[in-house]
């Protein structure tokens, strides 16, 4: 398959090498795509982002893509911590870990940095979309195999792995601002305006015992590598998530919301976070 070829001639380059390429492949779509220029202007301005941090995020969305193939199957990458001394406490408990972490910086690293320190005592087990063409599910598959670390299909089986995993006293990870199928979703506001929210994550936070951590991995400039940043719900929330679900939600966004604000150069505003389900339009 061609695809598999390119990811492992990229995940040969240095990081430096992918982030400067990504760089430019990020100007080159905000550029070529109107459609795509407009939803970044739209979320950008409804999040009150300007100046330099705005104009950075171009080129850090392209970033985010090019450096999949060295994450994936390139040899490791530099990758500090800033708070491990909280999943270090949350597994000494010996209960399931939530981990909740937004499309910022490179979330693709988290669960990789992870499985390899704490794996082999506490195995992660992440949510994913499976894509449509089956070549590129099976890359997809292929890539997120390792040593403590299992991956979850966005279905009724997946979100039951999930939910083992947890009382197993292990980990989950899943992107709550992600957005979900028709039915598995309330609309909650996202830096003001409704956006259809998945309400999972609430639903595995509240099982019996499950600790929730925030967790995202910071890009460090130069190809330098990544930070991964860790926190408990109650040192960025001032409230419990609340039983409601469509409160809870709101509480998760908002969240999301204070992680996005730390490092917004770094999240992905080109994403569709406001699209509605194909059933609901």
């Amino acid at each position: 398959m061609l695809m598999t070829r390119l990811f492992l001639l990229l995940a040969r380059w240095p990081l430096w090498a992918l982030h400067a390429l990504g760089w430019l492949g990020g100007w080159v779509v905000w550029l070529a795509s109107p459609t795509y220029r407009r939803r970044w202007w739209a979320h950008t301005r409804l999040a009150g982002l300007r100046g330099r941090a705005r104009w950075a995020s171009v080129g850090a969305a392209g970033q985010q893509v090019a450096e999949l193939p060295r994450l994936w199957f390139g040899p490791p990458v530099p990758v500090g911590w800033e708070g491990a001394a909280h999943i270090d406490a949350a597994l000494a408990q010996g209960r399931g870990v939530l981990f909740l972490t937004p499309h910022l910086g490179c979330f693709e690293v988290t669960p990789r940095a992870y499985a390899e320190r704490f794996g082999t005592h506490a195995p992660i087990t992440v949510l994913y979309r499976p894509s449509r063409q089956a070549a590129l599910d099976a890359l997809l598959q292929r890539a997120r195999r390792r040593p403590g670390m299992a991956a979850a299909p966005t279905t009724l089986a997946g979100v039951r792995q999930l939910m083992h995993a947890l009382r197993r006293g292990e980990a989950v990870g899943l992107l709550p601002d992600q957005v979900p199928p028709e039915g598995l979703g309330v609309w909650a506001p996202f830096f003001g305006r409704p956006a259809y929210t998945m309400t999972l994550a609430a639903r595995l936070a509240q099982q019996p015992g499950v600790q929730v951590l925030l967790a995202w991995g910071e890009r460090l400039p130069w190809g330098r590598g990544y930070v991964v940043h860790v926190q408990p719900w109650a040192q960025v929330m001032d409230a419990p998530l609340a039983a409601d679900p469509a409160q809870a939600a709101a509480q998760i966004n908002g969240a999301m919301e204070r992680l996005i604000a730390r490092a917004p150069s770094q999240y992905l505003w080109g994403y569709a976070r406001y699209k509605s389900p194909r059933a609901l339009r």
